[in-house]
């Protein structure tokens, strides 16, 4: 990707954000230049990838593909005794026509909440032991409601509304009538070891440098400034 698309993407967020009424934390409008100041204070931020992200899978197809989400908290996996949150919260953006691709987490247990904007459809199939979508009816958990779905079938969620995806169930999700933002309430989350695509993709976008970066992405903070 461009930086200037990840720039246009991460503003197009931030304004969504605001239209939605859902303030960020301090460290959300922290600029490139502060980041060249600040030192270990802010090493929770650094070591758990809180802040901007933005995922085109690696596929370079970002309006079809992917999705601007921020971490807003996170503990660690390779860190407990340091963070010992065991929990995680983000917010992702997507437009219309942008879709995330069938997946499923082998730990984690989250809810996706539509906070705002057009629907989200969550496509949701069980997971058979080799990893194959199951011909079997999904158990949906919907805000206290349990009901079951057809293998395949996609669960609208309007704005206010929420979906539990419990470890091993695979779903996809895209953006209907309108951009949407997202809420992800979570299980501590592991981006490197805890996802399993249906179809072997990547994470994080090769970036061409064609302008300078609005916010650093949470892959990169520079090293703390050294105390003297």
């Amino acid at each position: 990707m461009k930086r200037s698309e990840i720039n246009r993407a991460l503003r197009e967020m931030e304004d969504m954000i605001r239209k939605c009424g859902f303030p960020l934390p301090p460290f959300c409008g922290f600029t490139p230049e502060d980041w060249q100041k600040l030192g270990h204070e802010y090493d929770e931020i650094r070591d758990n990838l809180l802040g901007w992200d933005i995922t085109d899978y690696g596929l370079g197809r970002f309006d079809q593909v992917g999705f601007s989400l921020i971490t807003l908290r996170n503990g660690n996996v390779k860190m407990p005794g340091k963070y010992t949150k065991t929990y995680a919260e983000k917010l992702l953006y997507l437009k219309e026509g942008q879709t995330a691709p069938m997946h499923f987490h082998w730990s984690k247990m989250e809810d996706i909440i539509n906070r705002g904007g057009g629907n989200v459809l969550i496509r949701v199939y069980n997971s058979t032991e080799d990893g194959e979508f199951a011909d079997s009816e999904v158990t949906v958990h919907c805000d206290g409601r349990t009901f079951a779905a057809p293998a395949g079938a996609q669960i609208r969620l309007r704005p206010g509304e929420s979906m539990t995806v419990h470890p091993y169930l695979y779903h996809d999700f895209e953006a209907e009538a309108g951009p949407v933002l997202l809420g992800e309430v979570s299980m501590c989350n592991d981006d490197e070891n805890d996802n399993r695509f249906y179809a072997p993709i990547g994470r994080f976008p090769t970036i061409e440098e064609d302008e300078p970066p609005y916010r650093l992405l949470c892959t990169e903070y520079p090293k703390a400034l050294a105390i003297k």
